[in-house]
């Protein structure tokens, strides 16, 4: 059961929600790389090299074990996902800002992300450790899995409307459905693999919403220190606070073949939407007054 899940279902899932992400992507979206330099590059560096370094010393203060502190590192390293875009356009953020940061973040997490992955493995599990995360056959499956998927949907939007329209409203319920069905069975899978108690379940959120939280509020410090406007640093904010987990628990369950590693993922996503959109609304509440 855990081969099949790792082999085929956790890919499958992965590449049908990127594909639901490329469906809402329109060719003026990769326009805007090039509208919003400014903000749009400090958003990619801090989300490509200051969420690491923060995962880091996350791992530190609580003293996570070495699988964990991968898995956090994990969470870190992935771009985000579908529901950044979703939240931008709830509380009003740069829309445009928000989809081009998601899609140059994936873009560049198929090179960073085996990098930064084997950079953990190494500090945390050691040189001895049979853990490896081979870079061509990573960037080869995330391409594959992940990029290729989003400009086929990005191809239906543009060349053929009618077929993405048709796709893009069934999808809206599927995915939601399957990344829960996924993400539970992950989590079932993980627990008979390699149990983690209740301690070290109430540990991994712990760390896991310091992280989110820290990192959001370092974020607006630095973006705001730069002379970002606030619409933007809100999009920046809430790029930094959600991250595309189910791109976790693939490389996790399926590249690296260690469950433990993506439980951390798994209980990220349980609560980065609510913790993210409560921080925001918080953030600009705090402001208005």
């Amino acid at each position: 059961m855990s081969n099949i899940f790792s082999t085929y279902i956790i890919p499958f899932t992965l590449a049908i929600t990127m594909l639901g992400m490329g469906l809402s992507l329109q060719k003026r979206d990769f326009i805007n790389i090039f509208i919003y330099p400014k903000a749009l590059l400090i958003g990619v560096i801090f989300k490509l090299i200051l969420l690491p370094i923060i995962a880091y010393i996350i791992t530190r203060l609580f003293s996570l074990s070495p699988e964990l502190s991968v898995g956090l590192i994990l969470v870190s390293a992935c771009p985000g996902g579908s529901t950044t875009n979703l939240l931008s356009y709830l509380f009003r953020a740069n829309l445009a800002l928000s989809i081009s940061m998601t899609t140059l973040s994936s873009i560049i997490s198929l090179f960073s992300i085996p990098v930064i992955i084997n950079l953990a493995l190494l500090i945390f599990l050691g040189k001895e450790t049979e853990i490896t995360l081979p870079i061509g056959d990573t960037i080869f499956n995330l391409f594959i899995l992940t990029l290729l998927p989003t400009f086929i949907g990005v191809f239906l939007r543009h060349k053929k409307p009618h077929i993405a329209e048709s796709l893009d409203k069934p999808l809206r319920y599927i995915l939601p459905a399957l990344l829960l069905l996924t993400f539970g069975l992950y989590f079932v899978i993980s627990h008979k693999t390699d149990p983690i108690n209740f301690k070290e379940a109430i540990v991994i959120f712990s760390a896991g919403i310091i992280f989110n939280i820290l990192s959001m509020i370092i974020g607006n410090e630095v973006g705001r220190n730069l002379k970002i406007s606030l619409s933007d640093r809100i999009t920046i904010i809430i790029e930094i606070g959600l991250q595309n987990t189910a791109l976790g628990i693939f490389i996790a369950g399926t590249l690296l073949n260690n469950y433990k590693i993506g439980l951390v993922s798994i209980i990220y996503s349980s609560f980065s939407f609510f913790s993210t959109a409560i921080f925001i609304f918080i953030f600009k509440k705090f402001l208005k007054n």
